[in-house]
């Protein structure tokens, strides 16, 4: 009887390894996304972003991770953790799976709509996340650019919820983490879910 499964996914996580996949069409039109969506940022951000994504010395795993909506971030602790596990584990074996140095991730955000856009994006007490704990990875981020999906949002979260509610505008906030914060940041996750 599938009602009496205890298997229910709430959320899942997974590494994309850019640099091993290098070549591949998804590697490829990943990479290709990302810096066209960094089309407004400053000159010497697209050109570092660039470099750092087509160095084969020092990997980047593009970092999926989801979780339904109403899930409470308490599952992005355990799903983070185990993904490290996973990850030490590979090392340990040599399984095939480069270690990454740096970490790609897109994040859900939004800002006010009313707020007139700065250069270089929202400021970061301006930005809201949809995944509250996705915010410790911007805190630790070497490169970060924000996009506005304003025009291919179906989603109620960026509207109004009720008439005081401020209207919102949706982005893509990407992010590039170096792999050496990550311990920092599981510390930050497990102080913000322990109050």
């Amino acid at each position: 009887d599938d009602d009496d499964d205890d298997d229910h996914v709430f959320g899942f996580i997974s590494l994309f390894n850019l640099t091993e996949r290098k070549g591949t069409p998804c590697a490829e039109q990943i990479k290709e996304l990302i810096l066209s969506k960094c089309e407004n940022c400053e000159e010497c951000v697209v050109e570092q972003l660039d470099k750092l994504l087509n160095d084969n010395s020092k990997p980047v795993g593009f970092l999926l991770s989801e979780r339904f909506i109403n899930v409470p971030a308490q599952i992005a602790l355990p799903m983070h953790q185990q993904l490290q596990k996973e990850l030490e584990e590979t090392q340990r074996t040599n399984k095939p799976c480069e270690k990454c140095y740096y970490y790609l991730m897109i994040s859900k955000t939004f800002e006010e709509a009313s707020k007139k856009p700065c250069h270089g994006g929202p400021q970061p007490k301006d930005l809201m996340f949809a995944n509250a704990e996705e915010e410790f990875f911007y805190e630790k981020a070497l490169l970060k650019f924000n996009y506005s999906v304003h025009k291919e949002s179906d989603t109620c979260l960026g509207g109004q919820w009720s008439f005081d509610d401020v209207p919102m505008k949706p982005l893509r906030t990407v992010m590039l983490i170096p792999a050496g914060q990550i311990n920092a940041i599981m510390d930050k996750l497990k102080e913000y879910l322990s109050v």
